[in-house]
């Protein structure tokens, strides 16, 4: 697993704006809260992130289970729309099961499903895949895969790329990646635009950190799945059904996804400042870097 700092991940993603979704220009302030129960009386649907704001690797944030039973015993709804693409939404239920949380399957949206709802149109590709060794995509559908490895022929052959989950993935397969893409132009779907992920010990780098990377030095030009771009909140509005959009609450700890998409989508949105990329950072002079800014900054779940 590659690592980077959260200093490096905050510049990583503001040196690909020119990538992202343009946010709303205004002359509001976020407002704090402590936590969501301050605001939930506004809100009849809440759209939970994952990594930061319910969980940190594989550790549930205190008092996140708590908050959601609680929010969903008030009759409201709560979904976790995630840019989580490494497992399928079945396995990620499995995950918040034994993190103590008591989802059901309707309740998860993720980038990989996302993705997969894109698929059926482009089924008649063969993909090299950047995943896990042992990884299967029976989610995905019909599709015909190969998992990327470190044999070059590979990278050449396939007709085009997905990139997944990054776990796995090496500076010598992405200097493959590069030059089999700088040789002949394929499309590349992104599955998780995420550049980094928060864990215990630091912050992984994501799918999206790889795709800037290629982006940067091919003429290619990745196409993402997931937050903050419009195609995960369709896909969450479409799980939804009829509500008004001005009862949804997007709350997460990324300016550049959550935050960011929750406006695209013209919903609000509240970042999560103690847990996740701005544990122990300043997310009011972020925000004021930024010019993203959120309905309301909340310490905690």
């Amino acid at each position: 697993m590659i690592s980077i700092s959260a200093d490096e991940a905050f510049n990583a993603y503001e040196a690909v704006r020119h990538r992202l979704p343009e946010p709303l220009v205004s002359d509001r302030h976020a407002r704090h809260v402590e936590s969501l129960a301050d605001i939930s009386g506004d809100y009849d649907v809440f759209l939970l992130d994952a990594f930061g704001v319910l969980n940190v690797g594989t550790t549930a944030i205190p008092g996140a289970r708590d908050r959601v039973e609680t929010l969903k015993g008030d009759g409201k709804r709560v979904l976790v729309v995630s840019n989580a693409a490494s497992m399928s939404s079945d396995e990620l239920l499995d995950k918040f099961r034994r993190l103590g949380f008591s989802f059901v399957s309707d309740d998860i949206v993720t980038s990989r499903a996302t993705l997969a709802a894109a698929m059926p149109c482009k089924a008649e590709l063969h993909w090299g895949v950047m995943a896990g060794d042992h990884a299967l995509f029976e989610d995905l559908g019909d599709v015909r895969y190969h998992v990327l490895a470190d044999d070059p022929s590979a990278f050449r052959e396939v007709e085009g790329f997905l990139l997944i989950a990054s776990g796995s993935w090496t500076e010598g397969r992405q200097a493959m990646l590069e030059e089999a893409l700088r040789e002949r132009s394929r499309p590349v779907l992104v599955a998780n635009p995420d550049i980094v992920a928060p864990h215990e010990g630091g912050f992984s780098a994501e799918p999206g950190h790889f795709a800037h990377r290629l982006a940067d030095r091919t003429s290619v030009a990745p196409e993402f799945f997931g937050k903050p771009f419009h195609n995960i909140f369709d896909l969450t509005f479409e799980r939804l059904g009829a509500v008004d959009r001005s009862r949804i609450l997007m709350v997460g700890d990324s300016l550049h996804t959550d935050i960011l998409g929750a406006q695209c989508a013209g919903i609000d949105s509240a970042l999560m400042a103690r847990f996740g990329l701005f544990a122990g950072n300043d997310a009011e002079r972020a925000v004021a870097l930024t010019g993203i800014v959120p309905d309301f900054i909340v310490e905690r779940p």
